[in-house]
């Protein structure tokens, strides 16, 4: 028997001060799908997670890390096709707590479109979780998750969540 080949990727929970959270927009093909997801990437090879999280959100948003952020969610997907060339996802996100700002990375728009990366927005709880249309958010339990992350104490330890 093989052993999965999951692609290992940290994310970061960026709440400003009104706790509203900074989403990037994916978007997949076969068939169009679009995906509301936190800001991260994969670890490459020799990177420590924390190192990984920092390059990413750099690129992506233009966020520069200062402290260490804690550990607060642990995600793995093991799905055919979830993503291209592996066979699942493990994701640790991290809880950013910074002030409001615009979102720019160092990648331009034709290196985000390359990671899939279509656009970036604030979003309050309430938003997501009265959404109804065909956007999907990841994880799929985002609303309830950011809803106790954001009125209750961090956890001693990360959470595991599911799809």
């Amino acid at each position: 028997m093989r052993s999965l080949n999951l692609r290992h990727a940290v994310r970061a929970i960026i709440l400003d001060e009104d706790d509203r959270i900074l989403l990037c927009r994916i978007t997949a093909q076969d068939p169009v799908t679009v995906v509301w997801a936190a800001p991260g990437g994969g670890i490459e090879p020799g990177e420590t997670p924390l190192r990984a999280l920092r390059r990413e959100l750099r690129e992506e948003v233009g966020l520069v890390l200062r402290a260490e952020p804690p550990h607060v969610w642990h995600q793995e997907v093991v799905a055919p096709g979830h993503v291209e060339g592996y066979d699942g996802v493990v994701n640790d996100y991290f809880l950013v707590r910074t002030a409001h700002f615009a979102p720019r990375g160092i990648l331009s728009d034709d290196a985000l479109a390359t990671e899939h990366i279509s656009g970036l927005q604030w979003w309050r709880h309430r938003d997501i979780a009265d959404q109804r249309g065909p956007d999907l958010f990841s994880p799929r339990e985002l609303a309830a998750h950011l809803g106790a992350l954001t009125t209750s104490a961090i956890p001693a330890e990360p959470l595991s969540l599911g799809l």
